[in-house]
């Protein structure tokens, strides 16, 4: 049954793709409860149709952190992109930047910053973890700043790595998981020709240009690993803020609580974010933890979301909700492991669509008027 074209990617992307590969990106931590609350509890958000409203004229374009988009969606960062297509980091950048929304490079990206920076023209986002080795951090926010990154997206949910059993079922890691990965990749010639053998080299590019050597992902497993930090709090995130002169989002709030400490940090946004449920299995989905976080900050600092939302109909809802923009995940990963892309920018387009035809049937000439009086009252 067709759902979605992001249910349609996801099918083909778990054809093409080694099974290391495919799960690591669809997979969630423990049970994987509140991956799939994601995704129903965001589907259960129920829209108020209002019609004869003179829906001509709509305009998806919207303004954050001193930027314009075409529509209020950014591309979310996902570590290993370069691994889904030839070059993925480059490509997918491409897409975004074409559609005239942002892209957040992954700190753990297969291409470096200076090589996917030339190929767009607005300036990109870089996400990075909070991590033990101070001196890669100073490193690449330097290496950032020279190349022109606009915003600093900070993950703070990952103080140490989620239980995700996938990866070690699959061959992401686990006993013999090198031998694992090769005999996979021998069984999906198309991904092994295209991606395998002529999208080398297959390493963590920000991190070889710190340690001066080629990383595989061994090293990605074994260096994050042993990097993340999980003494960090907030007054470890100052000589950060001091540091970058831009702007800087907090990624991975979850509670009122958090969200009103950023605010007083200094941030400028804030991510309403579970990690895609890869993180701690039981915690609340995006969807049932936005409006709370938004009766606190709403106003005062950028509010973005992710995890579960897989249409334009989901980034709707998302407004709704509270949130000022939408990121995309799991959505475009599939879209670029399936069509590079070109099958990022035909999502994006898909979204564009789904969206509008929310908005006109909600009544939503523009991005501000999608609100609470969007949404069936229970």
């Amino acid at each position: 049954m067709i759902i979605s074209a992001s249910t349609d990617y996801r099918e083909a992307a778990r054809r093409r793709l080694p099974p290391f590969l495919f799960h690591y990106g669809d997979g969630g931590a423990y049970a994987e409860y509140t991956l799939q609350h994601n995704v129903s509890d965001l589907a259960g958000v129920a829209l108020r149709q209002r019609v004869l409203n003179d829906m001509s004229q709509l305009d998806l374009s919207t303004r954050l952190l001193g930027e314009t988009l075409s529509m209020p969606v950014a591309l979310a960062p996902v570590g290993l992109t370069g691994m889904y297509a030839r070059r993925g980091e480059v490509q997918t950048a491409r897409a975004a930047d074409r559609k005239g929304i942002p892209y957040t490079m992954s700190t753990v990206s297969v291409c470096p910053i200076e090589e996917v920076a030339p190929e767009i023209s607005r300036p990109m986002w870089f996400q990075l973890y909070v991590l033990k080795d101070r001196g890669f951090m100073k490193s690449v926010l330097e290496r950032a700043r020279a190349a022109g990154v606009s915003t600093l997206v900070f993950t703070v949910d990952m103080p140490v790595p989620g239980a995700r059993y996938r990866d070690a079922h699959a061959g992401m890691s686990g006993p013999y998981a090198a031998l694992r990965r090769y005999v996979q990749a021998a069984l999906h010639p198309r991904w092994a020709w295209d991606v395998g053998l002529r999208g080398r080299p297959h390493d963590l590019g920000n991190v070889s240009r710190y340690l001066g050597k080629p990383t595989g992902l061994e090293d990605y497993i074994g260096w994050l690993g042993a990097n993340f930090d999980p003494s960090i709090s907030w007054k470890d995130l100052q000589w950060i803020r001091d540091f970058w002169q831009g702007p800087m989002i907090i990624k991975g709030i979850l509670d009122p609580d958090d969200a009103r400490e950023a605010v007083r940090f200094g941030a400028d946004g804030i991510v309403v974010s579970n990690h895609g449920g890869r993180q701690l299995d039981g915690v609340l989905s995006t969807a049932r933890a936005l409006p709370a976080i938004a009766d606190a900050v709403k106003g005062q600092i950028a509010l973005l979301a992710d995890s579960g939302v897989r249409t334009g109909l989901d980034v709707v809802r998302m407004l709704a909700l509270g949130a000022d923009t939408v990121l995309l995940g799991r959505a475009w990963l599939y879209a670029l492991a399936v069509g590079g892309q070109a099958g990022v920018a035909n999502l994006l387009d898909l979204i564009e669509k789904e969206m509008r035809v929310a908005m006109t049937l909600t009544g939503a000439r523009t991005i501000a008027d999608i609100s609470r009086d969007s949404l069936v009252r229970a």
